[in-house]
């Protein structure tokens, strides 16, 4: 079990000194690196950035002095292997096209480094697989950075959900919809984003879904559809509609594009009300809302940065050798269900899924709890 959301105020006990922190490298310093990682690790509570891992030295370097770190902490992908002599390195974060995501986190399991993989897990379910199994033989973490689960207003939302106030849940409608701009953009090559919206974010839709139901769905049935005379979208596809039933009987419609305005939300209908994020899938200023026959009330949720969540429950589970509540396995699953999306596209049915009954099928101990008031 990580620290309750409180500490990462830098209140609580359970902030760590530096040297009992576990150290990272982060490998790709692209925009999510330089704007969203380095200040989760200033802002974590478990976590310390220790080295530097790019295809461009220069760049790196630069980042590295602003960090406060040395030369000696900037590595090269060549270079990748000499970290195995670093005791302080406990555990890589993978922030790179999804394509090379397995090689780095095979290369990682082999020289004992435990993994924290962006989303998604890899390009295909024998990628994501092979991750899993690499690191289950060398005996090291693996987790999907699936920030959405650690956010206090996801959790709050799914627990709203769980308690029954709501009543049954019937219905959900996730959309993340947003502009894809043309150029140098790796996501639009086939070759490194082994997709297009669908596996960016796309994935926000179906990873929440499961999350919120605890469920796994047992079928897909999809549309896909890229503008004809879009160069953006000649190798991947632009947009996405894809319908989930879920044992219980939910359905959950979700809808993806690269090419329409800015728009996240997610909304649930259950029998005696319903529940709105809105925005759903941000990095910050979330809003989660009940309606109900009886009021409409806002439930007023402590904003912390949602990546030094994730990167202090991994860091725990390190310390602990507990197993993340997103491990490998979770990433995997959502691979399964988007090869089984695309198949649904191609063929114009819809596509059966193995079956599981119960909750959290692949998801390992609790996230932190949420502290919270209503409005």
């Amino acid at each position: 079990m990580t620290g309750n959301i409180k500490d990462y105020d830098g209140t609580d006990q359970g902030v760590l000194a530096p040297e009992e922190r576990v150290g990272y490298a982060v490998v790709g310093l692209g925009d999510l690196t330089e704007e969203e990682l380095y200040p989760a690790f200033a802002h974590s509570a478990r976590s310390r950035l220790g080295a530097l891992v790019s295809g461009d030295r220069d760049k790196a370097l630069v980042q590295a002095r602003q960090l406060g770190l040395s030369e000696g902490d900037v590595y090269s992908y060549e270079q990748f292997e000499n970290l195995k002599d670093r005791e302080d390195i406990r555990a890589v974060f993978i922030v790179l096209p999804n394509s090379l995501h397995r090689e780095f986190a095979v290369r990682a399991a082999e020289i004992g480094k435990h993994v924290l993989c962006e989303k998604p897990l890899s390009v295909s379910v024998a990628d994501a697989e092979a991750m899993v199994l690499a690191c289950k033989v060398a005996g090291v973490l693996l987790m999907t950075a699936y920030r959405i689960q650690y956010t206090p207003h996801h959790q709050a939302a799914r627990e709203e959900l769980h308690s029954g106030r709501l009543g049954r849940v019937k219905l959900m409608t996730a959309v993340d919809v947003q502009t894809e701009p043309q150029g140098g953009q790796w996501r639009l090559k086939r070759e490194l984003a082994g997709g297009g919206s669908l596996l960016d974010v796309g994935l926000y839709c179906l990873n929440t879904s499961r999350f919120l139901t605890g469920e796994e769905p047992y079928e897909v049935f999809a549309y896909t559809h890229s503008t004809p005379d879009d160069p953006r979208f000649t190798e991947v596809e632009e947009s996405v509609s894809f319908t989930l039933r879920f044992p219980s009987g939910i359905i959950s419609s979700n809808f993806c594009s690269y090419g329409a305005s800015k728009h996240r939300s997610l909304r649930v209908l259950a029998e005696k009300g319903n529940l709105l994020l809105d925005p759903a899938f941000d990095y910050t200023s979330l809003r989660l809302k009940i309606d109900t026959e009886t009021e409409v009330r806002e439930l007023l949720i402590k904003e912390t940065d949602q990546f030094a969540l994730e990167l202090d429950h991994f860091s725990a589970c390190v310390q602990s050798g507990t197993r993340p509540f997103t491990p490998g396995e979770e990433g995997v699953q959502d691979q399964r269900i988007m090869e089984a999306i695309y198949q649904s596209a191609r063929e114009g049915r819809p596509v059966q899924l193995q079956r599981f009954e119960g909750r959290d099928v692949f998801r390992g101990g609790p996230a932190a709890p949420v502290e919270r008031k209503r409005s």
